[in-house]
């Protein structure tokens, strides 16, 4: 085991203390990268095997579809995991966290996907979608749909909820 990849499975256990859904998906993860980047026959094998386990398990039981040749730095933080997807394209800095339902992907090609940078925070439910930067330490709240650059710092919030009053507009309460 090199130290670049001790490295990052130090960083990955530090970052989700306490967490051990996200500290097996994460080592399984880092496993599937570490054989995934060989090429002698019996790595290919045991990549073949530990991705198939590693999708069936992560997407078909725990859902989470994180795929192993997704450029993710360490320290990745997964909380309550459930319906995150991530696509291949995308790229994750250092010290990132995803809550549960959080979409980062592809706009219109399969390759423009945002490029989320260190210690970024990104709420339940959020979608992140494009070729857009989300920069070092933004927070984005909990549904907000982003589809442009956020500037390092900054805080994105998803829109207030309008509520009507069915009284006032009995038949287009909901419409």
């Amino acid at each position: 085991m090199n130290a670049a990849y001790r490295d990052l499975l130090r960083a990955d256990r530090a970052a989700n203390r306490g967490y051990t859904k996200s500290l097996l998906v994460l080592r399984w993860f880092r496993s599937c990268q570490r054989w995934r980047g060989r090429s002698d026959p019996f790595a290919r094998c045991a990549y073949l095997a530990l991705a198939a386990s590693y999708k069936l398990v992560t997407e078909w039981i725990l859902g989470i579809e994180l795929p192993p040749s997704t450029r993710v730095g360490a320290g990745l933080r997964l909380r309550h995991g459930i319906g995150i997807v991530v696509n291949p394209a995308t790229v994750i800095g250092r010290g990132v966290m995803l809550r549960h339902g959080v979409t980062l992907g592809n706009r219109r090609t399969t390759d423009d996907c945002p490029v989320i940078e260190d210690d970024v925070e990104i709420g339940v439910g959020a979608v992140i979608i494009g070729a857009i930067t989300i920069g070092r330490g933004a927070r984005i709240g909990p549904h907000a749909v982003v589809t442009r650059d956020v500037a390092p710092g900054s805080i994105v919030y998803s829109p207030r909820p309008e509520i009507r009053d069915p009284t006032a507009d009995p038949q287009g309460a909901l419409s």
